[in-house]
């Protein structure tokens, strides 16, 4: 036998909980939003004249100019491969017996500017807010030329630095949905959050722009870690500007965010893909030990108030055979 002692101190009435934990996630969104508010690039600029790396980099691009930096990239590349004894591409598809064809250009992707409010070690492109280089709109002028003469471009792939910060690129993304081309937006989410662009979204929502944005981990240490201090939550911020809902994970807290942008939504036509960015020159972690730790994080972050909006609440499945389920958790009581 055993006895269980009443808890006189909870209130039973289950919607009163819902009410002050509703409080304090919507207490923590703003607080983060607050934090978020300021623009990033004086932390950037910070990180470009104290990290060793980067002051590496800028002695380089000095001496060799962008173009010879970035081949003596591909000759470091290639020997590290030479050394572990793996082929070249072309090697590697001849021994295959296989080629690359030539088809039709369906795709015009233009790097339209290397200032960027980020300055990440991994950037391939050496961007940074002190890249001053951006497309005039003579050339974005030109390129909407070549879109009208080329009728096989479906779609114009947008990328930087930072492409939103570049003046060009309202014009060139008004133009081409104009035109009805598909726009694609590698963006890096904090941009969304800097000072001046607070309608962003909104143009992004209204030509219907599809999002690629790089989202190197779910920890805030990792992603601070290879792209500046702050880049998490300016990151996470950002999302909430783009998404219908968003679950956030931190040591702290669990915040759940539900707002009307759409991005991801079934049926929004607003397209958005997050991109995983190992921390160096390796492949990711196995996805079972991804999911098992990230499942770990969630548990030990439960969040109360989502459990409403499950859809297991709602839902009835079938299968293909007309076979039912429902959610054996949900009661009807």
């Amino acid at each position: 036998m055993f006895s269980v002692t009443p808890d006189f101190n909870t209130d039973v009435n289950v919607h009163e909980h819902t009410m002050v934990l509703r409080k304090v996630r919507e207490k923590k969104i703003e607080e983060m939003k607050s934090r978020t508010s300021a623009s990033l690039i004086p932390e950037s600029m910070k990180h470009v004249e104290e990290d060793e790396e980067h002051k590496t980099t800028a002695r380089n691009l000095k001496e060799l100019g962008q173009q010879r930096l970035t081949m003596e990239e591909r000759k470091k590349r290639r020997r590290a491969l030479d050394n572990l004894g793996i082929p070249s591409f072309e090697k590697f598809l001849a021994d295959k017996n296989a080629s690359l064809k030539k088809r039709e250009i369906e795709i015009l992707q233009l790097n339209i500017g290397l200032y960027c409010n980020q300055a990440c070690n991994h950037c391939h492109v050496e961007s940074s807010p002190r890249r001053k280089e951006m497309m005039s709109k003579e050339v974005a002028q030109r390129c909407i030329e070549l879109l009208d003469k080329s009728p096989s471009i479906k779609t114009l792939d947008l990328t930087g630095g930072a492409p939103e910060l570049n003046d060009q690129f309202r014009y060139l993304v008004s133009e081409a949905t104009a035109r009805k081309k598909e726009v694609i937006d590698r963006c890096n989410l904090t941009v969304l959050t800097e000072p001046g662009q607070e309608d962003l979204v909104d143009f992004l929502v209204k030509h219907k722009v599809r999002i690629i944005a790089s989202l190197p981990c779910y920890s805030l240490k990792n992603v601070d870690t290879q792209r500046g201090s702050g880049v998490f939550e300016k990151s996470i911020h950002g999302l909430m500007k783009l998404s219908v809902d968003v679950v956030v994970c931190s040591p702290s807290c669990s915040i759940s965010h539900r707002n009307q942008a759409g991005y991801g939504a079934d049926g929004s036509g607003l397209m958005l893909d997050l991109i995983y960015n190992p921390l160096g020159g390796f492949l990711p972690p196995e996805q079972k030990a991804l999911e098992a730790k990230y499942m770990d994080l969630l548990v030990r972050n439960f969040n109360l108030a989502t459990v409403d909006g499950l859809m297991c609440t709602n839902l009835s499945l079938s299968g293909t055979a007309g076979n039912g389920s429902s959610c054996q958790g949900a009661t009807t009581a």
